[in-house]
């Protein structure tokens, strides 16, 4: 039997009225291994190949053949955008079977969750943040929910792979089973997975299943890939200080004279999106709203109607769903501007161009982000927009250096030469997450015996390089901090400090959020805020400026009236995570002598007086540099993690037999510093002091607490520490760096 004779007959119908003339190679794939093996399914392949289809259509076959008797089928998507774009594509699929789909995040009606909740049933699609939410306040339901629970959808899996928020979903999905009684399979779906095998094994904890993971072929496909590079307000690297620089691409037609901005590569972006469909990708929201002011403003001073739209974490609900339905409709010719709020999944049609400013940290979201374009027939097409200030005349070696740009070509080629993404990082010490996940657990079981709790938490297979000890440390912690108590009968049950943790609506997320003010203009809430500026002073938000009328501190709400102008916003840090594999490549762009096809001219020239800088001071060939007299800096190339154990190992085993002092580090790039010593001293140093015994945990600083992940704080110093050396410090990198470093 085909594998289109073997879906239902309402998916049949759904394919021929869509018009497709053939399944896909990933369908196909995904309909042999889920109709005819029990295993869990790892689906991988390129973005708009039609991978929510490929798992649901057999799925809804088999409900369509045998109905659940509760929710059949749980898909958790990591944002709420890309749960709303699914939750109107299933309902279309759905909607001639009578299978309900449901949708249950922070900005859904409770009306809509209560009728779930009344008529368990069909496909409930869900964040990790409401499902560790429903399982805290609606723990007696869970049976009743999902005691017919078959499959567990998990999609843009990679985004899952390398933090607390990917073990917070695995330990939800085991709890929610074990209470359920079930043992559902779980189908992972992902374009850009650095290491099947290995995320396979992570989908797969617990469950007693191995994981299928179909090789899937894949037609070819062309890129339409440019890369431009802007002094932010100075003469570009292409021009001879007299003629302007004109903001041309192979794609567009040429204009005779370019206009002239005050931010050149935002006026390069401006221009290029006149009258199409685009997305500007920025690395942080203060970029987004930044970037969003002005190029409103541009629109301004040319007497243009506004034509962009902003998206992040940090507007409200109605802000963010203009956004999608505007860039979803095929007649608005829109840009948005957005970081990776709409990075994943979501489908924004004829979208003719994605652009991205400077680089972004990883392949992965590279091809995420690239993915969003080429759909509909069209090829995919990102122009990077990378801009730096000039170096100052005398400025020193390091800044003289274009990192960013070095960046988003390395990026670029490790993928075009090797097909190489980010593997995931399992090998963490989950501490942070152990507190969530005990404190949940507690809180939605009631009393339980230390040997209860610890047998609930300590199984779940995310926790298991745990150990038995740490857990004791972390409960006698708990019970002289108050976040848990013991009963007249010895039980735990949550304590005063652990009921004020839980009670926020902010416990049921993992990742790191700031402190934040909720900012409306009369009754519109326009977004939250970090740090909100005294009444009478500016702020940004919304891709708009408004002036603060008044702070309500108590309620966290600031209340604003809109002005013109510009302001920086701010929301908290955004630090990110680069892998070693890209330093090393941004190493051989500065030595290689080619180019680069999709380089533009301004970049063409920035990298040519890099590479001619690198060549004469020796940075493509020497670790270590003297920048004069004393002052000397290492280049050492190494990713994030690692980078992080080596500027710790030098001030700690190497300081002072090297004399360093003022160590002033641009991670992951390089680290300036004065010393006594010579060259090869410091390498003699550093190999000697690398092949001595050394544990981990002498690399964090004393008395240092590194408060590295959110619930970090409520942790004994002991584990703090432990989690930081022995799960985020890359240590072993490092010391063989050292070792063969010269």
């Amino acid at each position: 039997m085909s594998t289109f004779d073997r879906y239902a007959p309402f998916i049949q119908d759904f394919i021929y009225r869509n018009n497709w003339e053939s399944l896909r190679a990933v369908q196909a794939a995904a309909a042999d291994a889920i109709f005819n093996t029990e295993e869990n399914v790892l689906l991988s392949a390129s973005t708009a190949s039609g991978k929510t289809e490929a798992a649901f259509f057999p799925i809804l076959t088999l409900f369509y053949e045998d109905m659940p008797r509760s929710v059949g089928a749980i898909y958790i998507g990591p944002l709420k955008a890309l749960i709303n774009d699914q939750f109107t594509r299933l309902n279309e699929l759905c909607e001639e079977a009578h299978i309900p789909v449901w949708h249950w995040h922070g900005d859904v009606a409770q009306s809509h969750k209560n009728r779930m909740m009344k008529n368990p049933s069909g496909i409930l699609q869900i964040t990790p943040e409401s499902l560790e939410a429903m399982l805290l306040r609606k723990h007696n339901a869970i049976p009743k929910l999902f005691g017919d629970l078959r499959f567990i959808v998990i999609d843009e899996v990679h985004s899952l792979m390398r933090g607390d928020r990917g073990g917070q979903t695995l330990c939800l999905i085991e709890r929610l089973s074990r209470l359920a009684g079930v043992n559902p399979r779980r189908i992972g779906l992902s374009a850009t997975i650095g290491d099947p095998q290995e995320t396979g094994r992570f989908l797969a904890a617990g469950t007693g299943r191995g994981t299928v993971i179909p090789h899937i072929e894949t037609a070819g496909q062309s890129w339409r890939l440019s890369m431009e590079h802007f002094y932010v307000s100075d003469i570009q690297a292409a021009e001879d200080g007299t003629q302007p620089v004109k903001a041309l691409h192979e794609l567009d037609e040429p204009t005779d004279k370019a206009p002239k901005y005050a931010d050149k590569g935002i006026g390069y972006i401006f221009e290029h999106t006149r009258g199409k469909k685009c997305l500007v990708f920025v690395n942080s929201r203060e970029e987004c709203e930044a970037v969003t002011t002005t190029l409103r403003s541009y629109c301004e001073e040319k007497h243009e109607p506004d034509r962009f739209l902003i998206h992040h974490g940090n507007l409200s609900a109605s802000y963010r769903e203009t956004a999608e339905s505007a860039m979803k409709d095929d007649d608005v010719y829109m840009t948005t501007v957005t970081t990776a709020t709409l990075e994943l999944g979501i489908d924004i049609g004829r979208l003719e161009r994605a652009f991205q400013i400077d680089a972004p940290f990883t392949v992965s979201s590279f091809l995420q982000r690239m993915g969003r374009t080429g759909r509909r027939g069209l090829p995919p097409e990102m122009w990077f927009v990378i801009r730096e200030d000039a170096p100052e005349p005398r400025a020193m070696l390091p800044s003289t250096v274009p990192w960013k740009l070095l960046q988003g070509i390395a990026l670029i080629q490790v993928y075009l030469e090797e097909r190489w993404v980010e593997p995931p990082k399992l090998d963490r010490l989950p501490f942070s997450l152990l507190y969530h996940q005990t404190m949940s657990t507690l809180a939605s079981s009631g009393e339980l015996t230390p040997a209860q709790l610890a047998q609930r938490v300590l199984t779940l297979k995310y926790f298991h390089r745990i150990s038995q000890d740490d857990y004791r440390v972390l409960l006698r912690h708990l019970l002289q901090t108050e976040h848990i108590q013991r009963t007249e009968q010895g039980g735990l049950i949550v304590g005063l400090a652990g009921e004020r943790v839980i009670n926020s609506y902010k416990f049921y997320a993992v990742f790191q959020e700031n402190e934040e003010y909720t900012v409306r203009c009369d009754s519109q809430e326009l977004g939250t805020v970090v740090m909100p500026p005294p009444v009478g002073e500016k702020v940004a938000i919304a891709g708009h400026v408004w002036v603060v009328d008044e702070i309500d501190h108590k309620r966290h709400l600031v209340y604003v009236t809109p002005v013109k102008g510009k302001v920086p916003a701010y929301f908290g840090e955004c630090p990110g995570d680069i892998n070693t594999k890209i330093l090393l490549r941004m190493r051989e762009v500065l030595r290689e002598d080619r180019s680069y096809p999709y380089l533009m001219k301004n970049a063409v020239c920035r990298l040519e007086q890099a590479r001619n800088t690198a060549g004469n001071s020796g940075v493509d060939r020497e670790s270590l540099i003297c920048l004069g007299g004393k002052m000397w800096c290492l280049f050492p190339w190494l990713g994030t993690y690692a980078f992080f154990a080596l500027e710790r190992f030098l001030k700690l085993r190497c300081g002072e037999r090297l004399g360093l002092r003022g160590m002033d580090s641009c991670r992951p790039y390089f680290i300036q510093f004065t010393m006594k010593a010579g060259r090869e001293e410091f390498f003699r140093v550093i190999a000697e002091e690398a092949a001595k015994p050394i544990d981990p945990i002498e690399l964090v600083y004393p008395n240092e607490v590194p408060l590295f992940e959110k619930y970090d704080e409520y942790l004994p110093a002991e584990l703090v520490r432990k989690g930081f050396a022995y799960g985020i410090l890359g240590t072993e990198e490092m010391l063989s760096w050292c070792k063969s470093a010269k």
